[in-house]
């Protein structure tokens, strides 16, 4: 790599035109035309989402509870935390109690944060939450109306087993059960 192109990775990009090329509820895709450090142009196509939420539920020190339902795009069966997004106007804890109690059937009497970080850092503009849950009391929620979950208590060394044998795949689960077990 030259030294010139190098000097210039701190550099921002200027975006010249957006325009959205596809919306949903969940996500809305837009088309840029970026202005590279260098002045050149190019296309630049961005998935943005509400921010994400997960919650790592922990019925004791020892035991975590996960949900499982089929992923469509992944086309199989997955464990993970229960995970969703933030709704306008909603807090990061109020989407949390919100997620935990529509996909895990609890509510949590301590949440702690353990950490945000983007999901991806090219094409898709997701920046998740992550929380551990305590404390957990049994509640009944409404699900929402496009999921089909399965909640199951798990050794928590269990989940970090799955995570090293690559069976626990989604990123935020990922993220959350590794910051846990550094804890």
């Amino acid at each position: 790599m030259t030294d010139d192109r190098r000097s210039l990775a701190r550099a921002p990009w200027r975006t010249v035109s957006t325009r959205t090329i596809y919306t949903n509820p969940w996500i809305r895709v837009r088309e840029d035309v970026a202005e590279m450090p260098d002045g050149r142009r190019t296309l630049y196509g961005v998935v943005e989402t509400a921010p994400a939420i997960g919650v790592l539920p922990f019925l004791d020190a020892h035991t975590v509870v996960l949900v499982g339902q089929y992923r469509y795009v992944a086309r199989k069966f997955l464990w993970e935390i229960p995970t969703g997004s933030a709704k306008p106007g909603e807090s990061e804890t109020d989407a949390a109690q919100r997620e935990l109690a529509e996909e895990a059937g609890y509510r949590a009497g301590h949440l702690e944060k353990i950490c945000t970080f983007d999901t991806s850092k090219s094409v898709l503009d997701e920046t998740a939450h992550l929380y551990l849950a305590t404390d957990l009391a049994v509640v009944t929620s409404d699900a929402d109306e496009t999921e089909f979950i399965e909640a199951r208590a798990f050794s928590f060394a269990e989940t970090i087993a799955m995570v090293e044998r690559s069976e626990i795949v989604d990123g935020m689960t990922v993220v959350a059960i590794l910051h846990a077990a550094r804890r």
